[in-house]
């Protein structure tokens, strides 16, 4: 599932790279630009993505060993 997180970032990528909308001036809906509306739907899409990589691919490993590990000293005196 990892690789397909990895995967979908890369698509993310590329399509955010919208050249072929630049010289579109049709609105959507009457007034929302058609760019516009393509980069809400992007935005969208990196927020699914990421909630399917803290979902999926998230290191759980890293928070066992933070867990088991002595509470660090804050610096503070008594």
């Amino acid at each position: 599932m990892r690789y397909a997180i990895y995967g979908l970032v890369v698509v993310l990528i590329v399509l955010h790279q919208d050249n072929w909308l630049w010289d579109d001036t049709r609105l959507i809906f009457g007034f929302m630009p058609i760019t516009l509306l393509y980069q809400a739907g992007i935005s969208i899409g990196a927020a699914i993505v990421w909630f399917l990589a803290t979902k999926f691919a998230w290191p759980h490993h890293l928070e066992e060993i933070a867990q088991d590990s002595p509470a660090q000293e804050t610096g503070e005196t008594e």
